[in-house]
């Protein structure tokens, strides 16, 4: 069913931070740093992935995510919805169906045999293409999505994801120049907030995420094993 209510968007950022946290999804230790794929340090992990398990949150947030795409984008806007591999195929495949559109899905690379093929299911020239994530920090592995989805003569010029990052400057603008507008529902800035409101973590913690918030970079150089 296509969701037909418009929270505002900072209301649907408050929810949703506040159901990362209900699900703990959110992860803060800044005494022991995460390693991000990076190899980077990081005081904040966020698994998005636990959403698929809670099924009356998980359906809040697609409904918040397709309402947040149609509003921004319009209703009539795609032909078609691509997960990326693989934390977005279930999201990509819960916002297909809210829309009434075909799903396919985009592979990180070919399958190495068969058809040796990127996109899954069907997806024909001149479709506009909505790619579905779960996150995004720097915006990188979603260009290489989108090249994909092009490679097929289809259009793709929107991205939509739970959770952005926001802490990247360059995030927006390489999407951009890619020709790339990014959805999403909230960000670090929404969960920090939010943990702060609830008092999810000590105040220490708390601080020290707002760190490396302001400055990931510094944070990490500093933090360096």
């Amino acid at each position: 069913m296509i969701p037909t209510s418009y929270p505002q968007k900072e209301e649907i950022a408050r929810l949703t931070a506040q159901m990362l946290l209900e699900i703990r999804a959110v992860h803060f230790n800044a005494r022991e740093p995460f390693t991000l794929a990076s190899g980077l340090p990081s005081p904040t992990y966020i698994d998005c992935r636990k959403l698929i398990s809670f099924p009356r949150i998980r359906s809040t947030l697609m409904d918040f995510l397709t309402c947040t795409v149609m509003r921004n984008a319009g209703l009539e806007a795609f032909d078609n919805v691509a997960g990326g591999e693989t934390a977005g195929i279930p999201f990509g495949a819960l916002v297909a169906e809210r829309m009434a559109l075909p799903m396919t899905y985009v592979r990180k690379k070919p399958k190495g045999y068969g058809r040796n093929a990127r996109i899954e299911g069907v997806m024909t020239e001149g479709q506009r293409v909505l790619l579905v994530e779960d996150m995004t920090t720097d915006g990188g592995s979603k260009l290489s999505f989108v090249d994909a989805i092009r490679e097929t003569g289809a259009i793709c010029g929107h991205t939509a994801v739970i959770f952005y990052y926001d802490i990247f400057p360059e995030t927006i603008s390489k999407l951009g120049d890619h020709g790339v507008t990014l959805h999403h529902l909230c960000t670090w800035w929404d969960v920090l907030a939010e943990a702060k409101i609830q008092q999810s973590f000590d105040p220490e913690t708390l601080q020290e995420v707002e760190a490396f918030l302001k400055d990931p970079r510094g944070w990490q150089e500093a933090h360096k094993s």
